[in-house]
């Protein structure tokens, strides 16, 4: 079952159907407003590369390095349990950085990978 943080978001994802106060993700689907906090192409989501995902018995774990995300400019290690992810647009790997490159604020998941 979907944690309450999960089931808001999830529901704000359904509810927007624009991008209110956040941006697209590339292949047009939008980031919840919850989530992203920049309003422009260059806002703190991003699809990050699926190598840099991997799962285990209670979640992602995500190594990120500079050139996953615009926002990285050092290493950072990410566990998300699944119970915590909420499905992705398309069938690939986005993060939400925010309010630094520290701080991972959403992570979208294919939803074959939850």
């Amino acid at each position: 079952m979907a944690s309450k943080p999960t089931a808001v978001l999830a529901a704000c994802a359904l509810i927007t159907g624009g991008s209110a106060g956040a941006h697209d993700a590339v292949r047009g689907w939008p980031y919840p407003p919850a989530c992203c906090k920049g309003d422009d192409p260059g806002g703190d989501c991003e699809r990050i590369p699926g190598a840099s995902v991997k799962t285990g018995p209670s979640g992602f774990s995500v190594t990120l390095l500079p050139g996953d995300h615009h926002l990285v400019t050092r290493q950072h290690l990410f566990q998300i349990p699944y119970r915590d992810a909420l499905p992705s647009g398309d069938h690939d790997f986005h993060i939400c950085l925010h309010p630094s490159e520290e701080h991972m604020n959403c992570f979208f998941a294919p939803p074959d990978s939850m």
